[in-house]
């Protein structure tokens, strides 16, 4: 088995999360984060789209959507909101959209995430 190191240029994978925060990066933020190669914003969750918009719009493909300990639906207005902006949606349990984000990253995709805490 060929082994290669993961090289994330100048974006912050995710190292880890626990009740109510997010390590990225080395550092830890509490509450719930939009993840990008842009950089680490704090976000409003569900409701706050225009946080999430403004820090993606033209700079990803797809937003893995973290709704927290378990998988559940976002809200359709949220989905439907980002949609309308040209951001594709995936929902998934944060730890999941973590390391989601973890490898597309490494592969240089254009990708976010946008993850409630568990």
């Amino acid at each position: 088995m060929r082994l290669n190191e993961i090289s994330y240029t100048d974006a912050k994978p995710v190292d880890g999360y626990g009740p109510g925060f997010f390590r990225i990066g080395g550092e830890v933020f509490e509450g719930h984060v939009i993840v990008a190669s842009t950089g680490i914003t704090s976000w409003g969750g569900f409701e706050d789209t225009e946080t999430l918009i403004a820090a993606l719009k033209d700079h990803v493909d797809v937003v893995f959507c973290g709704t927290g300990e378990d998988v559940a639906h976002p809200p359709r207005a949220f989905r439907e909101a980002l949609e309308a902006a040209g951001l594709g949606v995936e929902p998934m349990s944060s730890p999941s959209a973590a390391r989601t984000y973890n490898i597309l990253l490494s592969e240089g995709r254009r990708v976010a995430a946008a993850m409630l805490t568990v």
